[in-house]
């Protein structure tokens, strides 16, 4: 199974990062047999989008390639003016939705405080919605305090990553299959 982990934060010291990196460690502890690519916004890779017939580098390209070919997504982003991120946004522009039908998606929401988290889920669910992606109903909100030093403090938070990671890659893994069984 392929699965593609997007930290949407834009900041280089970021928190998102530190929740979505939990995710891809427990995935690996999960089955070592998962293809697993991480997509750290913060990192700078990912070119602004200028449109289609524009030239983008190697790494943007690789970027959307993998989640493309992902069968299993889990979307991370940090709450900023009651949106997720504009660098979030910016990835799935890349992406062309008549490529994306079926595919399975977790989320992550992080905020400075206990506001915006069902705005932002909303707006999450209706872009994966438009991507054709079955989304986990079960999203995972975790507010700013939980982590500190580059480390996640709670272990509800943990409890709820963990959960999260697991129940959305058997929802993968029943959707494959499917679909396997829909093409025979």
């Amino acid at each position: 199974m392929k699965v593609v982990v997007i930290s949407g934060s834009p900041q280089k010291t970021g928190k998102t990062p530190v929740l979505m990196k939990y995710i891809t460690e427990y995935i690996k502890e999960l089955d070592a047999g998962n293809d697993i690519k991480f997509i750290n916004l913060s990192d700078g890779d990912v070119d602004y989008y200028r449109g289609p017939k524009e030239n983008y580098s190697d790494s943007t390209k690789m970027a959307a390639q993998s989640i493309r070919e992902a069968d299993v997504w889990f979307v991370g982003t940090p709450i900023y003016n009651s949106f997720f991120s504009s660098a979030l946004k910016n990835m799935f522009e890349y992406i062309d939705y008549k490529k994306t039908e079926g595919k399975v998606a977790g989320l992550v929401i992080l905020a400075s405080g206990n506001i915006g988290f069902t705005d932002v889920q909303t707006l999450l669910t209706q872009l994966m919605s438009y991507f054709k992606v079955i989304t986990y109903p079960r999203p995972v909100f975790v507010t700013a305090d939980t982590i500190e030093n580059n480390e996640i403090t709670s272990s509800d938070v943990k409890n709820r990553l963990m959960e999260l990671a697991g129940e959305t890659v058997l929802l993968g893994i029943a959707t494959q299959r499917d679909r396997d069984v829909a093409k025979m």
